[in-house]
C-alpha cells in the first residue's frame, strides 16, 4: 500500500503565511519565492527541486495569539509537492515544526490527500465509491468529521451508488456521466460543487488524474498525519487490487471491532501500525478486541481461564 504517490494539504492558522514558509524553507532548504496569484501563494523552491507552497484559502477561520483576526495572511494552507512514502516522515518534521512556531488548527480547517490516478480503471474507480458508500458513517465517526466541516466533505451521494449499481459503467465516459448526473459531461470548472464529498472524482475528471480524500479533520498532530495519510494509501491500494467491492454497509454492532478487522485487512497489520491503528479506532465504541464485548464467548472463555 506503501508504493503510490500521493500529496496532501493542510490547512493551519495561528501564525502568517510568511512564517510557515520560512518554517518549511528550513527543513527542505531552497528558497522563497513569492508570487502575485489570487491565493497571494509563497512558494519553496527545494533544493532537490520539488515546489512546495504556502497558500491562502478563504474557508479557513482566521486566528492569531490573540484570538479571531480578519487578517488573511493567517489563512494558511500548506501544499506539498508530488511525494511517496519516504517523505512521510519529512511530513512529520514539517507539522512539528509549524506546530512548535504557533500553528494551530479550529473546526474549519481540513486535510486533504490526493492520491496518483494514473493506474485506476472503471473498476477501481466503482470500487473507490463502493468503499467510502459502505463505511460512510464508520469513517465519519472515527475520523470526528465536524459539523461545520461537512459542507466541505459531505457523505456519498445516494444517486451516484443508485446510478453505478443501475448502469453498471464500462467506460471513463460513463463514469463520468453518472459523476457529474449529466450526459456526455464535458468540461467543469475547478470548484464545481461535486468535489466537496469525502471521495472526490472532480480532481480526477478535471485532468489532474487525482483520486482526493477530504474527510480529515486538520491537525498538526504528526502520528495523526501520518495514520490520514496511511488510511488514504491503504484505501487506494484496495480499490485498485480488488477485483470488486460492494456498496453495501457493513455490519458495525460494534464499532472499533469492525474498523480494527478492516484495518487490518488493508494492510495495518503489525506493531509497527499499532499506534495508528489506535488513532483511527479511538473515537469508535465497543472493544476492539471482541466482536461481542463481554457477551463473546472467546471472551468469556478468556476470563474463565485467566481466574
Amino acid at each position: 500500500m506503501l508504493t503510490k504517490r500521493f500529496g496532501i494539504e493542510i490547512e493551519l492558522t495561528g501564525i502568517t503565511k510568511e512564517i510557515a514558509a520560512n518554517t518549511l524553507k528550513k527543513i527542505v532548504g531552497g528558497r522563497l519565492q513569492h508570487t502575485r496569484d489570487s491565493y497571494d501563494t509563497i512558494r519553496v523552491n527545494a533544493t532537490d527541486g520539488r515546489t512546495w507552497k504556502i497558500m491562502n484559502d478563504s474557508s479557513i477561520r482566521k486566528e492569531n495569539r490573540w484570538g479571531h483576526t480578519e487578517d488573511r495572511d493567517y489563512s494558511v494552507e500548506f501544499v506539498s509537492p508530488i511525494l511517496t512514502s519516504v517523505d512521510i516522515d519529512t511530513i512529520q518534521e514539517i507539522v512539528r515544526a509549524l506546530r512548535a512556531v504557533g500553528g494551530k488548527t479550529n473546526s474549519s480547517c481540513g486535510i486533504h490527500i490526493h492520491l496518483d490516478g494514473a493506474d485506476h480503471t472503471v473498476q477501481s474507480l466503482k470500487n473507490f465509491i463502493n468503499i467510502i458508500a459502505s463505511r460512510n458513517d464508520l469513517l465519519y465517526k472515527a475520523l470526528q468529521i465536524k459539523t461545520d466541516r461537512m459542507r466541505w466533505c459531505k457523505k456519498m451521494d445516494q444517486r451516484l451508488i443508485d446510478e453505478i449499481q443501475r448502469k453498471k459503467p464500462r467506460t471513463m465516459q460513463e463514469i463520468k456521466d453518472i459523476w457529474y448526473n449529466e450526459s456526455n459531461a464535458g468540461y467543469h470548472s475547478h470548484y464545481d460543487q461535486s468535489r466537496y464529498h469525502f471521495l472526490n472524482l472532480h480532481s480526477y475528471f478535471e485532468g489532474n488524474h487525482t483520486v482526493e480524500l477530504r474527510g480529515f479533520n486538520s491537525t498538526l498532530h504528526a502520528g495523526k498525519v501520518k495514520a490520514y495519510i496511511l488510511l488514504a494509501l491503504a484505501i487506494n491500494n484496495q480499490a485498485l487490487k480488488q477485483k470488486k467491492a460492494t456498496y453495501r454497509k457493513t455490519q458495525e454492532e460494534n464499532e472499533k471491532f469492525a474498523m480494527r478487522i478492516y484495518l487490518n485487512r488493508i494492510g495495518f497489520i503489525g506493531p509497527e501500525y499499532k499506534n495508528y491503528r489506535e488513532h483511527l479506532i479511538k473515537h469508535l465504541d465497543g472493544s476492539a478486541a471482541w466482536r461481542f464485548g463481554s457477551d463473546d464467548p472467546r471472551y468469556k472463555k478468556n476470563k474463565k481461564e485467566e481466574k
